[in-house]
C-alpha cells in the first residue's frame, strides 16, 4: 500500500483516476494547480487506486492525503 500525498498547498484542478482503477508507476492521479501553474501528482508504484481522498475543487495542504494506491 502507497499512500500518495500533496507536496504543497495547491487547489485540486482535475482528478484523473477514480477509486478501482488500475495505475502503472508514473501514471498522472490528479492535477493540482498553484500559481497558475498546473503541477502534475503521478503515482510512483503500479497498483489499484483503493482510495480517492480529493475532489476536483478541493485545496490541500502540504501533507495531506490525495490517495492510496494497493499493490
Amino acid at each position: 500500500m502507497a499512500e500518495v500525498r500533496a507536496e504543497m498547498v495547491a487547489n485540486v484542478w482535475k482528478v484523473v483516476v477514480s477509486e478501482g482503477d488500475t495505475v502503472d508507476e508514473g501514471d498522472t492521479l490528479v492535477i493540482l494547480e498553484s500559481m497558475k501553474m498546473e503541477i502534475p501528482v503521478v503515482a510512483e508504484d503500479p497498483g489499484v487506486v483503493s482510495k480517492l481522498a480529493v475532489a476536483e475543487g478541493d485545496v490541500v495542504q502540504e501533507g495531506d492525503l490525495i490517495a492510496v494506491i494497493d499493490g
